[in-house]
Formats: structure tokens, C-alpha cells, sequence
């Protein structure tokens, strides 16, 4: 891929992603109940999945860790609901597609080929992130 990713597209496959630094495998289970990829020292409620590049994107990019990002393709065992930090409270309805879910998601496969934004664009999510968090306003509704 040569472009950066298009807010609110659903990726051509129909695939769920998940969004991470951390290194995993085909077949491991993403399940609430672990740190959060977000905040450090928090415990996550929920496993977030998305349909659209640019969401898993930006979860790549901005996960804590010092790895590399990496897109995971992945499916949901269980129930989906609508992710309730980016549905209506951003954005409404749920155009970035972005879900979350009480019971385990499986990795089926990862996103090699996948283009990341551009550095002034990274830039500003996270000067906007740590602006909100400055403010007291980053809050993650889990």
C-alpha cells in the first residue's frame, strides 16, 4: 500500500482488526482483563476491533510499547458492541466501525502491508491526545 489509510473506509476484505505493538500469533486469544494498549496501569474491560484501516491504524500507532506496530486480523468469539468512545461521542453513529467485546477475539492472520499517517498527521493525534489528557478529558469509557 502507498497511501495512507481513508478515515470511515471499511477495508475491501470485510476483515475486524486489532490495532497493537505487541507481538502475537495466529491463533492467540486477545481477552479483556489484560493492560491496556492506552494508558499505563490501567486493566482493560474489553478487546477493541475495527473494520477500517485507518481505526487499526492508529491503534498500531499509538499503542504503549516500544515494539512495532502491527495490524492483526482477527475474529470475535462473542457479542460486539459499538465502541462507545468513538460512537456519538465523536462521530455519529459508528462510521470508523469500531467495536468492543466482552469475549475472546482470535487472530487469524496479520496485516503485513499496511501504510501508517504521515509523521505531521501522528504528530497532532498525539499532541491532541496529550492535550485532552492535560486537560483531564482523556477518558476511556471501559
Amino acid at each position: 500500500m502507498t497511501d495512507e489509510p481513508r478515515p470511515f473506509e471499511v477495508h475491501e476484505s470485510g476483515a475486524l482488526f486489532h490495532g497493537t505493538k505487541a507481538n502475537l500469533a495466529v491463533g492467540d486469544l486477545l481477552v479483556p482483563g489484560r493492560g491496556s494498549n492506552f494508558e499505563a496501569g490501567r486493566t482493560t474491560n474489553y478487546v477493541y476491533l475495527t473494520a477500517t484501516l485507518d481505526a487499526a491504524t492508529w491503534g498500531a500507532e499509538l499503542a504503549a510499547g516500544d515494539g512495532r506496530g502491527r495490524i492483526y486480523i482477527v475474529e470475535p468469539t462473542g457479542a460486539l458492541e459499538d465502541d462507545p468512545n468513538v460512537t456519538d461521542k465523536k462521530f455519529p453513529g459508528n462510521p470508523t466501525r469500531s467495536y468492543r467485546t466482552t469475549e475472546p477475539v482470535t487472530i487469524v492472520g496479520e496485516l503485513m502491508d499496511w501504510t501508517g499517517h504521515s509523521p505531521d498527521r501522528l504528530q497532532a493525534m498525539r499532541d491532541g491526545l496529550a492535550e485532552l489528557k492535560r486537560r483531564g478529558l482523556a477518558v476511556i469509557d471501559d
